[in-house]
């Protein structure tokens, strides 16, 4: 048998790139090197964020097989699978739960691999899995660390990470699926008439503002953009009172410079001034909504801008799907669907984890229940037909 080996790195940067983007191949965007050095050289993840990169990488007989973004975090901050309730327990129980290990992306609610094996077969990738999740574990034992988080993996993910002791956790979004439409008038045609009807009054009457909504994808994105468009990412951080600044300017900036055949940029424009916008990825068949935000406010520009531009260029560029983001329970009356997400978790204290298995077995039922709720009550025609609810 060939040698198996184990390396922290204290980054994705020091990493060459061909090398970490081989283990990335068709997976999500936001895991390719470009996306994770940035965040790094732009110190939006480092130790002095609590976010303190430390990428795990298995290598057999010298060569590097696997992979998974690992951080040692010493919060609860950006991940958008909330542990803090977990925490404030094991405070009261006398458990230290930071720092504690967390896989997954910086800041991004998007599901996806989190054990990098690049073309790996299935019955590979599965084995390769199982070295990763075992030694996250032991990890977490060999430096008295609370616990180690895989948040947002994939399904196949899971039967690996269980058979490894962690806990499932079920969450949901809401998801677009292109079923082959022609026009936007025949995603329309999908839904049922009263939300059909709603999204063509939401765009009539932007429209009557003299509103104009562009998409610009890739090396359509003029330089020029990207200072406005961080400008318009720090818009809806100050203009909320949840708001957190994560990214800067010279994450923009890097972007603009390695990344932007991933970008798409939806932007809305009166009389040449912009107004708003959002910066969305897209990858294979996968457009990825990310950061919205407006420098003045119209009745109507958010659901535009955010959903109906993001539906059209999907249709027109023939992707599959569209992930606009985590929350938003508007968006199934506008044709998303909700998607089960998983995240798993191993807690090293026996106590804080029979606490927490307890509570999440009640949160998968509900969050169930919740799923199939909105597979009745979908907005999508397609889906079983049930008496529309009234919306909030």
């Amino acid at each position: 048998m060939a040698e198996l080996e184990l390396e922290l790195r204290g980054g994705v940067g020091e990493i060459p790139r061909e090398q970490w983007n081989a283990l990335v191949a068709g997976e999500s965007p936001f895991l390719e090197w470009e996306w994770l050095a940035s965040l790094e050289e732009a110190g939006c993840v480092g130790e002095q964020t609590g976010w303190a990169p430390r990428p795990l990488l298995l290598r057999e007989a010298g060569e590097l097989i696997a992979a998974c973004p690992l951080y040692l975090k010493g919060h609860s901050e950006g991940e958008f699978v909330f542990d803090w309730g977990w925490a404030d327990a094991a405070q009261r129980a006398g458990i230290a739960y930071y720092p504690k290990l967390l896989v997954g992306v910086p800041f991004t609610p998007v599901s996806g691999a989190r054990f990098l094996t690049g073309q790996a077969a299935a019955a590979e990738r599965a084995r390769r899995a199982r070295l990763l999740a075992a030694a996250l574990r032991n990890l977490c034992t060999e430096h008295e660390l609370s616990g180690v988080h895989v948040n947002f993996c994939r399904p196949d993910e899971g039967a690996a990470l269980g058979g490894a002791g962690y806990l499932p956790r079920l969450g949901l979004q809401y998801h677009w699926q292109n079923r082959g439409f022609a026009s936007f008038e025949e995603y329309l045609g999908s839904l049922r008439s009263k939300r059909r009807n709603q999204v063509r009054r939401e765009r009539r009457a932007l429209a009557e503002q003299g509103v104009v909504i562009e998409r610009l994808a890739g090396d359509e994105i003029p330089a020029e953009l990207f200072e406005p468009m961080f400008r318009i990412y720090l818009a809806t951080i100050h203009g909320n009172p949840w708001g957190r600044q994560y990214l800067n300017r010279e994450f923009f900036e890097l972007l603009a410079q390695r990344f932007r055949h991933r970008l798409c940029f939806i932007v809305a424009r009166c009389g040449g001034e912009l107004l708003a916008g959002t910066f969305n990825l897209q990858k294979g068949e996968v457009l990825y909504g990310r950061y919205w935000g407006a420098f003045r406010e119209l009745r109507h520009l958010h659901f535009n801008v955010c959903y109906y531009a993001g539906i059209e260029h999907c249709i027109e560029r023939g992707l599959a799907r569209f992930e606009p983001g985590a929350g938003g329970h508007y968006k199934k009356w506008r044709g998303f669907d909700a998607a089960p997400t998983w995240s798993y978790h191993y807690l090293r204290d026996p106590r804080l984890s029979r606490a927490v298995a307890k509570f999440l077995e009640a949160e998968r039922a509900e969050a169930g229940e919740a799923i199939r709720w909105s597979a009745e009550n979908s907005a999508n025609r397609a889906s079983r037909e049930s008496p529309e609810p009234c919306e909030d």
